[in-house]
């Protein structure tokens, strides 16, 4: 079984981070093993049968389930809340079936079932927390499922709209080709054929941290991480169950770093000025990179989630 006991560069991230984050040997959480399709999907988990709501975190496409578990999985659990943090097939320790080609419609559908899963257990509410296109991946998830009691995502980017293609890939070429070039090698049987994820995408301002930023280029289960051509082109051009404007199924919390040189947060706005039927709050993490390992940042990350948490459950 895929572990991150002997992995070196989820250490290397976490020595960046302020030390009451470090895992120990009293603090740290299990490592669980779901088959989800034959894929056999990796968990960062802190039960506790006594916690009045569950926490299912996801990763986007620069980190993993073990980058979020530290800095926001953990602490939460010391909360008294219980959380999962998952390695999306392809990303983290997750070994993904032999012969399968995995598109962003199946991280959805995994994430949808993992919530049915969580919730056959028990009735306790479900909420959603996602980083970086985790963001926008909790929404899909809720519109899929319908079962859950609020998404907190730091950033919400529709991959549909123009602003964010061109904002968000390496350049010009990148956010004006992207789609149709993927597209293209799709249908011409190369779904298969795998890109780092730096070369279309501004990988570069995953942290602002230059140290830390080359540990996380390098690692090859998160910001290094090679994605298919099919993955590639359901990403850019997935279409949520339930549009913005129709969606009533829970409150939402953005959580934007105001340091954030990837995702600004003009682009999640457009996509929640459109949620006009659900509570929608919005916060800024102070000093915050994308991915925030900034103290300041991720104590406003840490208080903003159990406010919201505390009011909707």
């Amino acid at each position: 079984m895929a572990t991150y006991e002997n992995q070196k560069a989820w250490k290397d991230v976490e020595s960046f981070l302020p030390e009451k984050y470090h895992y120990t040997q009293n603090y740290r959480p299990r490592e669980e093993h779901w088959n989800w399709r034959e894929n056999n999907v990796h968990l960062d988990t802190f039960r506790n049968p006594n916690a009045k709501a569950k926490i299912i975190m996801f990763h986007g496409v620069g980190t993993n389930g073990r980058q979020i578990s530290m800095i926001i999985g953990g602490p939460l659990a010391l909360d008294g809340y219980e959380t999962i943090c998952v390695d999306m097939p392809t990303y983290g320790v997750t070994e993904v079936a032999k012969g399968q080609t995995i598109s962003y419609d199946d991280w959805i559908q995994c994430g949808s079932d993992l919530i049915d899963v969580e919730l056959a257990k028990d009735d306790r509410p479900i909420f959603l927390y996602g980083l970086s296109a985790g963001g926008m991946e909790t929404y899909h998830v809720a519109a899929k499922n319908k079962r859950v009691k609020g998404i907190i995502g730091m950033t919400f980017l529709d991959q549909r709209s123009k602003d964010v293609q061109m904002t968000t890939t390496n350049n010009w070429f990148w956010g004006t080709f992207g789609i149709p070039l993927t597209k293209m090698a799709t249908k011409m049987g190369l779904s298969r054929f795998k890109m780092k994820m730096s070369i279309p995408s501004k990988m570069s301002t995953l942290v602002n941290n230059p140290e830390c930023l080359k540990i996380m280029l390098k690692d090859r289960t998160s910001g290094g991480n090679k994605v298919s051509m099919r993955f590639m082109n359901t990403y850019m051009t997935y279409a949520p169950e339930i549009e913005p404007e129709n969606f009533t199924i829970c409150p939402v919390l953005l959580t934007q770093p105001d340091a954030d040189r990837w995702t600004p947060q003009r682009l999640s706005d457009p996509f929640l000025d459109k949620l006009t039927q659900v509570k929608v709050t919005r916060t800024t993490l102070k000093n915050g990179s994308h991915y925030p390992i900034e103290a300041t940042a991720l104590s406003d990350l840490h208080k903003a989630i159990l406010n919201f948490l505390e009011e909707n459950i």
